[in-house]
């Protein structure tokens, strides 16, 4: 096995459990139209799918335009209450203080679009300590492209062949692969459940956030 000098993560479903608080939202959303509650363990598989994939999943088909309508006014929502129940995963904490000890730089590249990955990651006490974050409008193509994992891999100053991407949707993995990265297939995440044969071929397999310090010894 190559040694580890960096490592990257995604963000929802890989860090932060954040299916509360983006089902909250989408409630909400279904409340203001006379709709019931969905519940959370149900909505989060749809979670890695961004808010278009929520809202396809957890409203009634409709036409383009009031679908845009819907966007606008779930993000705004979801944007004001982004980490009320959010919470980093069990034992992450763990995993970054390790790498801390260990000078090892992370990062984290997200598809989550920076007005909204700042905010949580101040609240999650993560700001001041990630090395790099490379956001789904930070350039011009996010994952699966693997632009953002490259980039990451340039603002940490570690060869991406040196580097660790973790992530729990079949995007990371693509991403990382076409980057050149060690990857890691987050199975406790959102998207698992998608990936098949080909991205866990040649991907570590993490169970459980406290997984990554095994990888690290």
């Amino acid at each position: 096995m190559k040694v580890i000098k960096a490592m990257l993560f995604d963000l929802d479903g890989t860090l932060v459990d954040s299916a509360p608080d983006l089902v909250a939202a989408l409630n909400w959303l279904r409340e203001s139209v006379s709709l019931p509650p969905l519940a959370t363990h149900a909505m989060s598989q749809y979670v890695s799918h961004g808010a278009v994939g929520i809202l396809r999943a957890g409203m009634p088909a409709t036409s383009e335009e009031q679908f845009s309508v819907w966007k606008t006014r779930y993000l705004q929502r979801y944007a004001e209450h982004s980490y009320r129940e959010s919470q980093l995963y069990h034992g992450v904490t763990e995993v970054l203080r390790n790498l801390h000890e260990k000078g090892i730089p992370w990062g984290i590249v997200t598809n989550k679009f920076t007005h909204l990955t700042t905010p949580i990651l101040a609240a999650a006490g993560l700001a001041g300590k990630v090395g790099c974050v490379v956001c789904g409008d930070t350039l011009e193509r996010p994952k699966p492209d693997p632009a953002p994992v490259l980039f990451a891999c340039h603002q940490l100053g570690i060869a991406p062949a040196e580097t660790l991407f973790a992530g729990d949707d079949v995007r990371d993995i693509e991403a990382g692969k076409s980057a050149g990265t060690m990857t890691a297939a987050v199975m406790y995440g959102y998207g698992s459940h998608e990936f098949d044969g080909s991205h866990l071929e040649g991907s570590f397999r993490i169970e459980h956030p406290l997984g990554f310090l095994e990888l690290l010894e």
